[in-house]
């Protein structure tokens, strides 16, 4: 949690380039238009839903889907006819237009508008009341209304495709060469993590469910349970793991790993993994 709180604070502390420079008007958002040394043709304007402006001495022009920079080219090159080397400025005043969509299961839903150049993890960082899950059930504990989010399998979508998936290493890890820049329009779906535990049954000396844990081993599991019983058929244990409608089960040596070493039965588990030490009473 404190490398995520770190993560999130240092991303909100970068330098930001200008929101102007790579903002797309679009319907409903407020300008101001001036030209230098002419009053007349300074206004304050609102793109109509048609994406057009109304520009004394011009009329109709379309400003929807420029950015202000081009706007503001595009204005001057019209605007030649009327006065000598025009020089016109082009600021958003009022951003109605840029919206992102966030869904899923392991977030609250809502619509969040964009004031300003705004990164995938800056996003993130604004998100509250979510865990830190790792798209494995593991991550951080979380109170009772806190959800666990899936962030291995959350997306970015845009115009129909996927153009980020797996926030893990972005957000959980600190990887920021991971990260991109969010679009109006931009959906972004992050699921929630539906199971997140290990169960340990059989003979063992505190049967129980654990919080998984990312990298965890048969062996600590057992081990986190009490230990085995005497009665306890070692060499007889197994994994009982889904994999969507299909069951496996992965035969464990227990006994051959702590008696002889074999590491090869110390399996790595999986949240939603059922550990099963079988019971004998020779």
């Amino acid at each position: 949690m404190r490398l995520k709180f770190l993560i999130c604070a240092l991303s909100l502390l970068l330098p930001m380039l200008a929101w102007s420079a790579d903002y797309v008007i679009g319907e409903g958002d407020g300008l101001d238009i001036s030209v230098w040394g002419v009053k007349e043709l300074n206004v304050g304007v609102k793109v109509r839903p048609d994406g057009k402006i109304t520009i004394p001495g011009l009329g109709d022009v379309v400003a929807s889907g420029f950015t202000p920079a081009q706007l503001q080219a595009d204005l001057a090159h019209r605007l030649k006819e009327l006065v000598k080397n025009p020089i016109v400025t082009v600021t958003v005043r009022e951003i109605t237009n840029s919206k992102v969509y966030i869904f899923g299961g392991g977030v609250q839903s809502g619509v969040v508008d964009l004031n300003r150049r705004t990164t995938l993890l800056q996003l993130l960082c604004s998100i509250g009341n979510v865990g830190a899950g790792d798209g494995k059930g593991g991550g951080s504990a979380a109170g009772p209304s806190t959800k666990v989010a899936d962030y291995r399998k959350a997306y970015v979508l845009r115009n129909g495709k996927k153009v980020k998936e797996d926030f893990y290493r972005l957000f959980i890890t600190g990887d920021t060469s991971e990260d991109i820049v969010i679009e109006s329009g931009d959906a972004i779906f992050i699921p929630q993590a539906l199971e997140k535990n290990v169960y340990v049954l059989g003979a063992v000396t505190n049967p129980r469910f654990i919080e998984y844990r990312e990298g965890m081993t048969v062996m600590e599991a057992i081990l986190e349970s009490g230990g085995f019983t005497k009665f306890a058929r070692q060499n007889d244990t197994v994994i009982r793991r889904r994999d969507g409608d299909k069951e496996a089960l992965i035969e464990v040596k227990a006994k051959d790993l702590v008696k002889d070493g074999d590491l090869s039965q110390n399996v790595k588990l999986s949240p939603g993994d059922y550990v099963i030490v079988k019971e004998g009473m020779f």
